[in-house]
């Protein structure tokens, strides 16, 4: 297995890239920003130079990836693009391009209530309907896919359970990104997270469960 992650500075990319090297998997991370990210990323990560926004630029640096985390999200500004081109135009940019490879399983990470669409979050030109068009673009690919819809997303990690369910089915709630990005790359691992969208959680009452577990409830 070699993982490409789109996304790797952000805060939740670069966890997925500390979650996979902690599980020894070769990491090639897309970056635009080779110094930037080497002041970011672990050392052991490879950095490859490209955009999601340059499809022609996503052949070249996937290489020999075998499997693909998507961690990009548009970051809040006065381009009422932002949203498309970042979380639809991007990711179908990089499902084309993990067609074209033969990629083996494609992870998203999108969001909660990603099917609401009077949800505040919306106002914001639209953000979660881009990862909800992104999200059917994924599943109309052909791919092994896994959806990861996340709450809200703290950087600090705690003890709390981790709760999934099935699509649209939580609301509220949020989760450290540390937990979120251990699911992410769980799910690379779990038959029971193939072709499925998970929401989650994070909750101090919840019981514990090994991610099998988990990923078995999801229906």
């Amino acid at each position: 297995m070699k993982a490409f992650v789109a996304g790797a500075t952000g805060e939740t990319g670069r966890r997925i890239v500390q979650e996979l090297i902690a599980r020894n998997i070769p990491v090639r991370a897309l970056v635009r920003d080779i110094e930037k990210a080497r002041g970011i990323l672990s050392p052991e990560a490879e950095l490859v130079v490209g955009d999601v926004l340059q499809p022609e630029s996503l052949t070249a640096a996937l290489g020999d990836s075998t499997v693909l985390l998507v961690a990009t999200g548009a970051k809040p500004s006065f381009d009422p693009t932002g949203p498309y081109k970042v979380d639809f135009e991007g990711t179908k940019n990089l499902v084309e391009a993990a067609k074209a490879k033969g990629i083996e399983h494609f992870v998203l990470v999108s969001s909660l209530c990603t099917s609401q669409l009077f949800h505040p979050l919306n106002l914001f030109w639209l953000i979660l309907v881009w990862k909800k068009q992104a999200e059917e673009y994924i599943q109309k690919s052909g791919l092994t896919y896994t959806i990861v819809r996340p709450g809200g997303l703290k950087n600090e990690d705690n003890s709390d359970a981790i709760v999934m369910q099935s699509a649209d089915t939580l609301f509220d709630g949020s989760i450290p990104r540390q937990k979120v990005a251990q699911v992410a790359v769980e799910a690379l691992f779990e038959a029971d997270a193939r072709n499925k969208i998970v929401e989650i959680v994070a909750k101090p009452e919840a019981t514990s469960k090994t991610f099998g577990e988990l990923f078995a409830n999801v229906a």
